[in-house]
C-alpha cells in the first residue's frame, strides 16, 4: 500500500472507528473501537519479510490498545486491548516505566522503528519483546489522560506515516473518552480485580 493509498484508507478508518467509538456502550468499548481501526490498518504488512526483521523463533503479530493514567498517578492501566494475552487484560505499567513513561513525561508522540536500537526499551508484554512500536498521547484541555499504542514483532513495521495516523486517532480517542466519562469509569474500576502489575525494569517473555 502506498502512502497515498494508506492516507485514503486511514480517513475511511477514522470515520468508521470514530462513529463506532461514539456509539459504543462505554469508554472501554470506545477505546477498543479506535484501537481496532489502527490494529487492522497500520504498519508495513510485509516488514517481516525483510532480512533481520525477525529473529529465530519470532513471528510477526500485532498488539494495540490504550493506557490510561490511574487516579493515584502511579500506573498506566491497559484499556481496550487487542492482541495482548488474556491475563494481561489489565496490564499495569509503572507511571515512569519505559517508553510509556517517556510519553507521559514529555507529552509527546513517539516512534520506535526498531526497538533493538533503543537500549532503554522495556518489555512489558508477556508474550514477547516487540520490535517496532508507536505511541500517541491522549490529551484533553491540556491534561494528559493516557496514550494510544500499537506494536509489532517485526522490526521496521511501524513508519512515520503510521505515527501520523495514530496521532490523529488519539485526538478522536480523547473526545470519545471524555464523552463516555472515561475518568469516572477509571475511578470506579481502579484498582482492577485482575491487575497484572509489572516492575519498571520489565519482564522476561519466559516468565
Amino acid at each position: 500500500m502506498t502512502e497515498a493509498e494508506l492516507s485514503a484508507a486511514a480517513l475511511a478508518m477514522m470515520e468508521r472507528a470514530g462513529a463506532e467509538a461514539l456509539d459504543a456502550p462505554g469508554p472501554e468499548e470506545a477505546m477498543r473501537a479506535i484501537a481496532r481501526g489502527c490494529f487492522d490498518l497500520l504498519g508495513d504488512r510485509e516488514a517481516h519479510l525483510q532480512p533481520g526483521a525477525l529473529k529465530e523463533s519470532e513471528r510477526q503479530y500485532f498488539v494495540a490498545g490504550t493506557f490510561f493514567v490511574t487516579p493515584d498517578r502511579a500506573w498506566h492501566m491497559l484499556v481496550g486491548s487487542l492482541g495482548f494475552p488474556p491475563e494481561q487484560e489489565r496490564l499495569l505499567v509503572p507511571i515512569d516505566g519505559g517508553h510509556p513513561g517517556w510519553v507521559y513525561a514529555n507529552r509527546s508522540k513517539l516512534l520506535l522503528e526498531n526497538t533493538d536500537e533503543h537500549g532503554s526499551f522495556r518489555q512489558y508484554l508477556k508474550t514477547s519483546r516487540m520490535g517496532s512500536t508507536i505511541f500517541a498521547p491522549i490529551m484533553w484541555r491540556g491534561a494528559f489522560h493516557g496514550q494510544l499504542i500499537m506494536a509489532a514483532q517485526a522490526r521496521g513495521t511501524m513508519r512515520p506515516v503510521d505515527l501520523a495516523v495514530i496521532v490523529a486517532c488519539s485526538r478522536i480517542a480523547a473526545g470519545a473518552w471524555i464523552a463516555h466519562d472515561g475518568p469516572g469509569w477509571l475511578a470506579a474500576n481502579y484498582p482492577p480485580e485482575r491487575g497484572y502489575r509489572v516492575e519498571r525494569q520489565g519482564l522476561d517473555a519466559a516468565d
